[in-house]
């Protein structure tokens, strides 16, 4: 394992304040390295280089945990469980159902969570619009579709109270259906990054 990849991810951890177990930071670094590994083969995500990955997959998706609430997490066009299976390697409490169109992606949510030993994961090989049945506290997408889509498409799917968090780049021209409230946003600061980016809090007016 490269010291760099470690260094990245301590030096990320250190800038949230963020403090985990010997064994929570060896899954971290574990799940990083088998997206690269998978990634050769598979093309999961366009970043190729690993230390990359660290700050735009890791410490991208780690960015949102202060907002995490659960117990019941669905992450929406998860991919390559961004963020959903990163936030469920920090929080084993949280029950996270992480759904995608691809099937290749869900196979290697699949592979992760068995090689980590991930019992709060469920990864869904589906379109989200065929879940039925069941609600979650909380609905989180990182690069599915506009807010106005994501909310649409999983308002039936949102538990009395529930809302969803919707991670964004540009924040000046959200626009939502009238009985959908945008809560709050706040910034997210990515160590090693420049661009904006913004977690959205969205529920129903």
């Amino acid at each position: 394992m490269s010291s760099g990849i470690e260094r990245r991810l301590d030096d990320g951890m250190t800038a949230f304040n963020l403090s985990v177990s010997a064994e929570v930071r060896d899954r971290l670094l574990a799940f990083v390295t088998l997206l690269h590994k998978w990634n050769r083969a598979y093309n999961l995500t366009a970043v190729r280089d690993i230390e990359l990955m660290v700050t735009r997959h890791l410490l991208d998706s780690l960015a949102i945990l202060p907002w995490i609430e659960g117990p019941g997490l669905l992450d929406v066009g998860s991919g390559a469980g961004l963020p959903g299976i990163v936030v469920a390697i920090v929080r084993p409490d949280i029950a996270l159902t992480s759904i995608d169109s691809n099937g290749k992606k869900i196979r290697f949510q699949r592979q992760v969570a068995f090689e980590l030993g991930l019992e709060n994961v469920t990864p869904v090989h589906d379109r989200v619009e065929a879940l039925e049945g069941v609600t979650f506290e909380q609905i989180t997408s990182r690069a599915f579709a506009a807010p106005a889509d994501f909310v649409a498409l999983t308002r039936s799917l949102l538990a009395d109270g529930g809302h969803w968090l919707a991670m964004a780049g540009r924040v000046d021209d959200i626009v939502l259906p009238e009985d959908i409230r945008l809560a709050q946003t706040w910034p997210l600061h990515i160590p090693g990054e420049q661009g904006q980016r913004h977690l959205l809090k969205m529920d129903i007016a």
